[in-house]
């Protein structure tokens, strides 16, 4: 089975998209991870040293809303932008 030299449009624009996402994401989790440093990180510090399996808990939920939250925007940004091509 031979392989073709050029992709198809669909898949230009897959592959496109897919960057787009990881970009966006990458920026967002980065941010999140600054903000997350400079906000809560004495009081996780603490969390950490004096109760253990709090740390954990909120360790775990933080990163549930990172990951759905981060996700939700980054989706959204790209629909405006599919929105905004067409």
């Amino acid at each position: 089975m031979s392989r073709p030299d050029k992709m198809s449009p669909r898949q230009t624009r897959d592959l496109t998209s897919s960057l787009l996402h990881l970009a966006i994401y990458s920026v967002l989790l980065a941010t999140y991870f600054f903000l997350v440093l400079r906000f809560f990180s004495g009081w996780l510090l603490g969390l950490f040293q004096q109760h253990r399996l709090e740390y954990a808990l909120v360790a775990i939920a933080l990163m549930i809303v990172q990951a759905v939250v981060l996700e939700g925007i980054s989706y959204s940004i790209l629909r405006f932008i599919r929105r905004q091509r067409n």
